[in-house]
């Protein structure tokens, strides 16, 4: 907090609170995009995961370096854009339209993702908070408004300029905290026969497998959302903006590329050992919490907790500070007042944060009584990944893409995420069978991408718009 009004000093300018004025180096980068990757999907819900199929959870972590090999040769080409905005890009290539339908995917999206960051860092801090004799000093609901009026205070005081500063020094933490606690879990456990002996004890020898737990279609239905969602993230987009050079934003993602596989690694391998030690079911989704408290000495118990609590607010404020970007640059400067000032707009920038981080915690509300992060977060990848990363990878390599092709894509990816599970009417279009096996992703990106490629061949746009102009 004392970093944040330190930087909020420096804060003049649009540019300063989006995307730090475009001072960031390649180390600063990859810290700060490492520690926005590595979220409440990662600590909790590939965790919670691996405590229940074992150790081919492994397979959780392959969707997004996948996602983020691809983005290696996207970074440096988005730096050269000079642009804000995911939606912006959009629009500059397909025009007014799938410009607004991206902002109103993209809002959606990461307001899902806040809301149970709230809930995680809710769960946390409801758990640091218990006496000697188990008794609770805080309620959980109000441990989850703490955490949130932290993580939306702290994105209001200084927005990147201060998020990337933090998730740097949070990056390392994380990277330090893991590689120390992993291997001090495999010693305490017995090591490789300690952890097989522990789960034979269990009845769960499948635990010890690395392969053949999952199907083929549940490997692609876990990989798809977190692929299709760093692809297009425009947290990573407006990173890449932020980036002081082309050639940085590049540099940066390579790091990044194995920084990621490193931690994400590390975090299943973790919870795998610790879930030999600790066989109670109910706990599977704070499994790595439970670690902090039960299976560490405290100064490393300390140093695990200390790296959670890091992961759930980098995650947060800058899945609260990209909407918020997103509605000042896209909506209110380009369509409500096109003549604000600098100052007028950082100041707007900080109410849509505070307003956008209300609306989240009325979310968290709901899906407080949900135990499954690992659902919520595939869900909120699919709502992005389907409605908006086929037509913005699309406006970057695909000269024939068109207006039609990508409102219509837009349209149809966020659509049927949203529909596939809710409406009643859509189950009954489909086998039985084949519906209860299928998330929402498949159909979703499918159509997607189907939409995208055939209304764009039959309706292509008179003129060709230059993103790069």
């Amino acid at each position: 907090m004392i970093l944040g009004i330190w930087k909020s000093r420096q804060v003049k300018t649009q540019s300063d609170f989006a995307v730090a004025g475009r001072s960031l180096t390649p180390w600063v980068l990859t810290g700060t995009m490492l520690a926005t990757w590595i979220g409440t999907g990662s600590i909790f819900g590939n965790a919670g995961k691996t405590f229940d199929t074992g150790l081919q959870g492994w397979i959780l972590c392959i969707g997004g370096v996948l996602g983020i090999l691809i983005l290696i040769s996207i970074a440096g080409k988005v730096r050269s854009f000079n642009k804000f905005t995911v939606p912006e890009i959009i629009g500059e290539r397909y025009g007014n339209v799938a410009r607004l339908l991206s902002v109103i995917t993209l809002v959606v999206a990461y307001m899902v993702i806040v809301s149970y960051q709230y809930n995680a860092g809710g769960t946390v801090v409801h758990r640091i908070f218990q006496d000697s004799n188990g008794n609770q000093l805080m309620s959980l609901e109000w441990a989850t408004v703490f955490a949130a009026a932290f993580i939306v205070l702290y994105t209001v005081l200084a927005g990147l300029l201060s998020v990337a500063y933090t998730d740097y020094i949070i990056g390392i933490t994380m990277t330090i905290g893991l590689l120390i606690t992993v291997p001090f879990l495999y010693f305490k456990a017995g090591g490789w026969s300690g952890i097989e002996e522990n789960f034979l004890a269990m009845g769960k020898p499948e635990h010890m497998k690395a392969w053949g737990v999952y199907s083929w279609m549940e490997m692609l239905m876990f990989s798809l959302p977190p692929f299709l969602l760093i692809l297009g993230d425009a947290n990573m987009y407006q990173r890449f903006s932020a980036s002081k050079t082309q050639k940085g934003a590049t540099q940066a993602t390579v790091v990044l590329l194995f920084a990621v596989l490193l931690i994400e690694m590390l975090i299943v391998l973790g919870a795998w050992i610790a879930s030999s030690m600790i066989p109670e079911a109910e706990i599977h989704k704070h499994i790595m919490i439970y670690t902090s408290f039960d299976l560490l000495p405290k100064f490393l118990g300390a140093i695990l907790l200390t790296t959670i609590v890091g992961i759930i607010i980098s995650t947060a404020d800058s899945y609260l500070l990209v909407p918020a970007t997103t509605l000042v640059k896209d909506v209110y400067h380009q369509h409500i007042n096109p003549k604000a000032s600098e100052k007028k707009i950082v100041l707007v920038s900080r109410l849509i944060v505070l307003a956008l981080g209300f609306i989240a915690y009325l979310m968290s509300r709901k899906f407080q009584s949900s135990s499954e992060f690992f659902t919520k977060a595939l869900y909120a990848y699919t709502i992005y990944g389907a409605g908006i990363t086929p037509a913005l990878v699309a406006a970057l390599f695909w000269k024939r893409a068109s207006k039609a092709g990508a409102i219509s894509s837009i349209a149809a990816g966020t659509i049927i995420t949203l529909l596939w599970k809710e409406a009643a009417f859509v189950k009954n279009l489909f086998p039985e069978d084949f519906y209860n096996q299928t998330d929402e992703v498949l159909p979703a990106i499918i159509i997607s991408v189907l939409c995208l490629v055939v209304f764009s061949l039959l309706l292509p746009d008179k003129k060709k718009l230059d993103i790069n102009s």
